[in-house]
């Protein structure tokens, strides 16, 4: 046995390193640490500054950055965040403006991989847009690349942001609206680069229940020991993109991502809730739903070493708890950094 906190939540439970079948739990009953905006790089020095003398609060928010997004999932974190552009011919995102606002920046795309057409990862275009993988395909490979390696991983969630907007200003890209072909090519993309046999599904969850919410409020999320090696993805996004991606799939019938649907709709199952201080997200949590909240946003907790929405988020029950700081801040002095205890990023919930 070992005692595990998590900033005044107290209580003894059983390692979970190795599982035996009393410890193979459902995936709605374990709780994992992952990042935000996994593969984000710095801005470049010179173009931040420029940044900053403009505007300062702004600036501060896009203060961090990430190690690979494998090195993320080598330290044991289980849910990535990843951002994708549509690009249908390429080039879209290949020159971005901030190299014209401030010359003598290294490159950011050695390949020229910005060139092919696809999805692209990154930022927020012309200004954060240097990642550690520059599309989705390599991004996707890149996964596929770890979990080979381990093949026994415990699953690991991503949530896929499908962007399409921008800094409204002149001289600044103007991406593509995401439409229903587009979240087709989208969820192709993910088939044909991971496979599907890495993939856990809306329709793997459904099973024989009539839709996917009766699904998820009888349980019948896999247990770890079916998940292992597998990947589980949720479309961040409310709204128009949302009804977009859902149209003429029933339950998410056919769809391989999850879609952050509300309570009480057919395709609920995944939800996202960024505020940790939700008061609804254990109800949520109990009911089978599972939650996606962040303990820091914007560089906010982090420059203050403030832990209590990482406190609220740990006894929300929400399975995913996502931060910009599975490791310290070298971009400014604090300490904070977050994990369970003895520096591990999944742990069965305290909430069962």
């Amino acid at each position: 046995m070992r005692l595990v906190t998590c900033v005044g939540l107290l209580m003894v439970l059983p390692a979970i390193g190795l599982m035996t079948k009393k410890e193979d739990l459902p995936i709605n009953k374990i709780q994992v640490i992952g990042s935000h905006n996994s593969y984000k790089q710095a801005i470049d020095p010179a173009l931040f500054k420029v940044f900053k003398s403009q505007d300062t609060t702004a600036a501060n928010a896009l203060d961090y950055e990430h190690i690979s997004m494998p090195a993320q999932l080598d330290l044991g974190l289980r849910n990535l965040e990843i951002d994708v552009y549509a690009d249908e011919k390429g080039g879209k995102y290949a020159h971005p403006r901030g190299f014209e606002q401030v010359k003598g920046q290294p490159s950011f795309d050695q390949q020229g991989e910005m060139n092919a057409p696809g999805f692209k990862v990154l930022h927020v275009p012309d200004l954060d847009f240097r990642s550690s993988a520059l599309t989705f395909k390599t991004a996707l490979q890149q996964l596929k690349k770890w979990s080979k390696a381990y093949p026994d991983h415990t699953p690991v969630f991503i949530t896929l942001e499908a962007k399409d907007d921008t800094i409204r200003s002149k001289g600044f890209t103007i991406p593509e609206v995401f439409t229903g072909k587009t979240f087709d090519q989208l969820d192709m993309t993910i088939l044909e680069n991971l496979g599907r046999e890495k993939v856990i599904t809306p329709a793997d969850v459904k099973g024989k229940y009539k839709t996917l919410e009766e699904a998820v409020l009888q349980e019948n999320w896999p247990l770890l020991s079916k998940a292992k090696g597998k990947f589980i993805f949720v479309l961040d996004a409310t709204g128009r993109k949302r009804s977009t991606y859902i149209a003429n799939h029933p339950s998410l019938t056919g769809r391989v991502m999850f879609a952050n649907a509300d309570p009480g709709t057919p395709e609920a199952a995944l939800m996202i809730r960024n505020n940790p201080k939700d008061a609804q997200i254990p109800a949520l949590v109990k009911k089978g739903y599972i939650i996606r909240t962040r303990a820091d946003n914007d560089t906010k907790q982090a420059r203050k070493n403030d832990y209590s929405d990482f406190e609220a988020a740990c006894k929300s029950g929400a399975q995913i708890i996502t931060t910009d700081y599975y490791q310290k801040s070298t971009h400014f002095t604090s300490t904070y950094a977050i994990s369970f205890p003895g520096g591990k990023y999944f742990r069965r919930n305290p909430l069962f």
